[in-house]
Formats: structure tokens, C-alpha cells, sequence
């Protein structure tokens, strides 16, 4: 009896898609209910004898990522939510402190205080940062499709922080760096860049800025080359200028990769310490002394972990806080493309 000719046919032993004319024999199976050649051919496929061992082949292939996860993630974490609530020296077993930690941490001024000037520090890295990079990534995108500029842009984030902070600290120094020399021969005197109260947090910003920009420009270029070049193309025949193209077209599509941008650099400038531990320590007079850089000073100078884990446990709760804050405000999830 023939088929017609407007039903999918399916050809199990071949797997391929058969002409549905006419049509007959044991092997072939016809899909009248909505179901496509396509879904048949994954469901023999999950049937078939030779898939049936893959499930152990995946977990083979993810044990490795998971021990690792487990060793250098969960437990250490878990390991540091019990010791923050203990008096733990390196030279003694800890002893359970109850939440006398935590108490000490409200009644700190020397935290409330690196605190702030942790917080001073992120909001110039992340608002100026941001700025520059997504200006520096429009450039590359409009003005050149060089590889080699690319790479130039990117080459200060391959540099070890500890080199950048060294050779930024002789950049900067007040007598021989190449900078004040500039300084000098312009206004006419010198500046503490990195021994002034009032430059140390914006001078550590701008290396830190300088580091990460060509990072986060690759980043926002490559969102910016996933927007269709239709949308400005039909912006400009509604008479929308570059500006409100830029303002009401480009920016809504980089939603996603803005707020992958603005999470990552909020979360690396909250961990800054080898910048300041290399070119300030924390000085002068703690105005550089930002929180990793005091947690570090309470485990290793003062040996005093229990306490040095409960402000990690803060910080992490509070990076924790802002993450999922910046997700829900920029809506990072969602999608203006369609």
C-alpha cells in the first residue's frame, strides 16, 4: 500500500531520510505524530548497543575536573567556614572561638577602615576602567582589523603582576622615575604617587586599569562582532546618529558581555594584594592598606588564621552579594537580539 508523499520517512538500518512516495518493508518506520527524522534518529542513537557503555567514557573524562574541584575548592572552603569560627595558630590545634571571630570583626576599625579604602580602590578601577576599555574596544572595531594591534592592546595583561607593580614603582618614583621626570619639567615640582595619601589609591587604580584593559577590550570586541551589521544599517535609515546608535543599539546588545566585564573586574579588584604588597605594602599610613593585604598581615605576620579566615569568609559573602546583584540589575541573562 503506497504512503503519501507529505509524511516523514525515516530509514532506521540506513539512517537517512527516504523518498515517502512508496514506500514498504519492515525497516522503515513513518512519523505521522509530529516527531522529526531528526529526534528518531537520537532516540536509536541512545538505543543503539554501541552508545550504551558512553556514560561510562563521561564519567572517566570528568573525574579529574571533579577531584580536582573537590581538593582545591570544596574542601578548602569548607575546611575555612569551620575555622573562622576558631582560635587557630599555626603552631597549635584550633580550638572552637563560637562566634567571638565574628564579634571581633564588627568591633574592628582596622578592617571597616582597609574596607573602604578596598571599596574607594573598585569603584575608580571598575568606572574608569570600564570606560577606557569599551572605548579602546570600539576603536578596534571600527578603525582597524589589524592582528597585530590586538595583540598589543592585550600584551599588558600577559605581563606577572608583581613585573607590572616593579616597573610601574620605578615609572613612578619621585627622583628617578621616568613620569615625575615629566611632572617635573611641566608644573614644576614632583609628586608622591605612590607616598602621597591622596595619590596612592588613584595612582594604584591607574596601574591596575593599565593592566586589565586590553583584556577587557578583547572582550566587549568580541560582543561587538556578534552584533549584526542589518541593525546599524537599518538605525541609519531611521536618521539615528552614531551616538544614539551607540547609546540605543550597541550598548543594550552588550548587555551580556558588560555585566560578564563589570562582575569579573568588580571580583579581581576586590583581590588585589600583589599590586599593593609589591609598590606600597599598605602605606603610607595605611591609606593603601586594602583588605587582602590585611588578611594576608593577620595569617602570616601575626599568625592569627582564625580570625584572618573569618574576614575571607566576609569578603566571600560579600563578592557573593554583589555578584548576584549586578546579575539581577544588568540582567545579564537576558538578551536584546531578539
Amino acid at each position: 500500500m503506497g504512503i503519501r508523499a507529505c509524511l516523514n520517512v525515516y530509514d532506521v538500518t540506513s539512517g537517512k531520510n527516504l523518498d515517502a512516495k512508496t514506500v514498504s518493508g519492515a525497516s522503515i518506520v513513518v512519523i505521522a505524530s509530529g516527531r522529526t527524522a531528526t529526534q528518531l534518529r537520537r532516540t536509536s542513537a541512545r538505543r543503539s548497543p554501541s552508545h550504551r557503555g558512553d556514560w561510562r567514557l563521561a564519567v572517566i573524562l570528568i573525574l579529574p575536573a571533579t577531584a580536582g574541584f573537590c581538593v582545591f575548592a570544596a574542601y578548602p572552603t569548607i575546611r575555612g567556614i569551620y575555622l573562622s569560627f576558631t582560635n587557630f595558630r599555626i603552631l597549635s590545634p584550633p580550638t572552637w572561638a563560637g562566634l567571638a571571630n565574628y564579634r571581633r570583626l564588627f568591633a574592628d576599625d582596622v578592617f571597616w577602615h582597609s574596607l573602604r579604602v578596598t571599596v574607594y580602590f573598585v569603584a575608580l578601577t571598575v568606572g574608569v576602567g570600564l570606560a577606557v576599555s569599551l572605548v579602546s574596544a570600539v576603536i578596534l572595531h571600527r578603525l582597524t582589523q589589524s592582528t597585530v594591534i590586538r595583540g598589543l592592546v592585550l600584551l599588558p595583561f600577559l605581563i606577572s603582576g608583581v613585573v607590572a607593580a616593579l616597573v610601574w614603582q620605578w615609572m613612578l618614583d619621585p627622583g628617578l622615575g621616568i613620569i615625575n621626570v615629566v611632572v617635573k619639567a611641566v608644573i614644576g615640582h614632583n609628586i608622591l604617587f605612590l607616598g602621597s595619601q591622596g595619590w596612592v589609591i588613584p595612582s594604584l587604580s591607574f596601574i591596575a586599569i593599565w593592566k586589565s584593559m586590553g583584556y577587557n577590550a578583547i572582550l566587549i570586541f568580541a560582543g561587538l562582532q556578534t552584533i549584526p551589521s542589518e541593525i546599524y544599517e537599518a538605525g541609519r535609515l531611521d536618521g539615528a546618529g552614531e551616538i544614539r546608535m551607540f547609546t540605543r543599539l550597541t550598548l543594550p546588545l552588550l548587555r551580556p558581555i558588560m555585566a560578564m566585564v563589570i562582575i569579573l573586574t568588580i571580583i579581581s579588584s576586590f583581590q588585589v594584594f600583589d599590586l599593593v604588597a609589591v609598590t606600597t605594602k599598605g602605606g603610607p599610613a595605611n591609606a593603601s592598606n586594602v583588605l587582602p593585604l590585611y588578611i594576608y598581615d593577620t595569617g602570616f605576620a601575626e599568625f592569627n588564621f582564625g580570625y584572618a579566615l573569618t574576614m575571607s569568609m566576609a569578603l566571600f559573602v560579600l563578592l557573593l552579594a554583589i555578584t548576584f546583584f549586578q546579575m539581577r540589575l544588568l540582567r545579564a541573562n537576558d538578551s536584546d537580539t531578539t
